[in-house]
């Protein structure tokens, strides 16, 4: 049993429960019998869907949950499943709410309870929506604990597989469900839950030797590359040509096996090492000044007070640095004007004429290059760290500043724009989403990571209803003039995505303002690695 004692079975459970908690990314499946059999009309069904965004966004509970759970472990009293507490903690609440929620959604839509309220449908929706922040929480932080010179890689991975777990649930959809949207969403009850309850005691945080997580990390790396690109085969296949009923069996059988290749890359990890595991006092990656030399202390040392940044900072010690608000406002610009880009591409899509076979697959292939930016902008913002010594930020201004084409390439209305620009802007909005957690961990210690990291993550339903509802719903309906309030040509959007280039610009500026502030900080960071190896 003690290879199921390992950090990387621990990383491989995470990856199962990520692949299968984006349930709130397949609202589009379900939501049209939620509509008819509640009789709601299409603004009462954005209402519901308002609170589904809240809910996979609002994770400040998940956050201070996380750390209260974990903290007697950091302080060595108690441990694992029978301890004080520890992520399966956050794991399990987050099964109780997934499986209440979708839940009592079907019961409503198959008419097994009466129909509730708007106001509690919207209870609903968002408490099994928030079961998200929950499991990517809990999975996300012990990542970063686990493979803390490798965190970029890891919450790449954790947060590439989340931006998966919607095509993954969309492939069990089409092959158990046969086409019945109201049996699916017993199947987002039943398939998260079950499968947190069982991997959750393995979800552990442990010290073992880094010597070898560049190369196993590496391994996961290339299996996630190989399930994307699977998924991405099958999307196009069956957009294009369709799919028998028989052949989704075999795809989703081929998908299973895949999935299953994690804990082949635990057990090679295990016997490379087949040193003994404990739980570990997790030590932040930011040293204290009474560490440094006295040299240290009067100038990197007073640099970082100046900055402001410090170790294991709380919620509101964070708000008070100007480094959150910098961070946060970058989101608001890189997330924001994403999440509206993919809200509305496909009304997009319609105005430009393509047709629903193209929209479709438009919409499908979002989810691989949201993994790709994911997944790829945590591997390369650590490897860029380790052998070029660049800070984060650097990258996170680089992928803001790609994002600025990619708008302007969507407003430009060219032929083919919206396949390029939503290749650009779905990879550099993906990044974010690795970025953002990784630097929380870094700049404000990873103690209160958990709850830091989904405060930041409110700026993304912000900047989507400022960018969706006020500026693109807003200027579409000033220009259209068509029957039943249409728009065609590429004057529709084009106003709107030269907007949000702007926005994604100044995101690129606020972001290099923090690679400036951190600097001296990563600086530090690259130091302690070295003395630690």
């Amino acid at each position: 049993m003690e290879i199921l004692r390992t950090k990387w079975v621990a990383m491989a459970a995470s990856i199962w429960i990520q692949c299968t908690s984006g349930g709130s990314y397949t609202f589009g499946i379900y939501s049209a019998v939620l509509k008819s059999t509640q009789s709601y009309d299409q603004s009462t069904l954005d209402t519901v869907s308002v609170f589904k965004d809240i809910g996979a966004n609002a994770g400040v509970f998940s956050g201070l949950l996380y750390t209260y759970a974990t903290s007697n472990r950091r302080r060595g009293r108690g441990g694992g499943i029978g301890g004080a507490g520890g992520p399966w903690v956050v794991l399990a609440i987050g099964a109780i709410q997934c499986f209440a929620g979708y839940f009592l959604i079907w019961a409503s839509v198959t008419g097994l309870i009466r129909k509730p309220p708007v106001p509690l449908m919207c209870l609903f929706m968002f408490l099994a929506a928030q079961s998200q922040t929950f499991f990517n929480t809990a999975n996300v932080v012990s990542a970063v604990e686990n493979f803390a010179d490798y965190g970029g890689t890891a919450v790449g991975i954790m947060k590439g597989f989340l931006g998966l777990s919607g095509a993954i649930l969309i492939q069990l959809y089409e092959t158990l469900c046969t086409g019945d949207p109201a049996s699916f969403i017993l199947l987002l009850a039943v398939t998260p839950t079950v499968l947190s309850l069982l991997v959750m005691p393995l979800v552990r945080i442990y010290e073992t030797s880094v010597a070898d997580d560049e190369k196993h990390l590496n391994g996961l790396s290339a299996v996630s590359l190989i399930i994307a690109a699977y998924l991405m085969i099958v999307i196009i296949l069956k957009n294009t040509f369709g799919l028998s009923s028989w052949a989704n069996v075999v795809t989703l059988v081929c998908l299973l096996v895949l999935l299953a290749l994690p804990l082949l890359i635990a057990r090679r990890a295990q016997r490379d090492s087949m040193e003994k595991t404990v739980p570990h006092d997790y030590s932040p990656l930011i040293s204290s000044p009474k560490a440094t030399t006295s040299g240290n202390q009067s100038s990197e040392g007073d640099s970082r007070i100046d900055s402001g940044l410090s170790e294991n900072l709380n919620l509101l010690q964070a708000m008070k640095n100007l480094s959150f608000w910098l961070l946060f406002l970058a989101m608001i610009c890189g997330m924001g004007s994403g999440l509206s880009t993919i809200n509305n591409i496909r009304q997009i899509g319609e105005s430009l004429r393509y047709s629903s076979v193209e929209i479709n697959s438009l919409v499908s292939l979002w989810s691989i290059w949201n993994f790709l930016g994911r997944f790829g902008a945590g591997y390369a913002s650590d490897a860029l760290l380790h052998k070029k010594g660049w800070p984060r930020p650097l990258l996170m201004a680089a992928t803001l500043g790609t994002m600025t084409i990619g708008h302007l390439i969507i407003a430009s209305g060219f032929q083919g724009n919206l396949y390029v620009g939503s290749v650009i802007v779905g990879v550099c909005y993906g990044s974010q989403w690795s970025l953002m957690p990784t630097i929380t961990s870094e700049l404000f210690g990873v103690r209160h990571m958990g709850t830091i990291f989904n405060t930041i993550s409110v700026a993304s339903p912000i900047g989507s209803y400022i960018f969706s509802v006020k500026l693109i719903g807003y200027i579409y309906d000033k220009t259209a003039s068509g029957e039943g309030n249409t728009c065609y040509g590429s004057h529709c959007f084009r106003l709107s995505f030269i907007i949000m280039a702007s926005v994604a610009f100044f995101g690129f500026l606020v972001a290099i303002v923090l690679f400036f502030r951190t600097k001296t900080l990563y600086r530090q960071i690259l130091v302690k690695r070295l003395h630690r190896r």
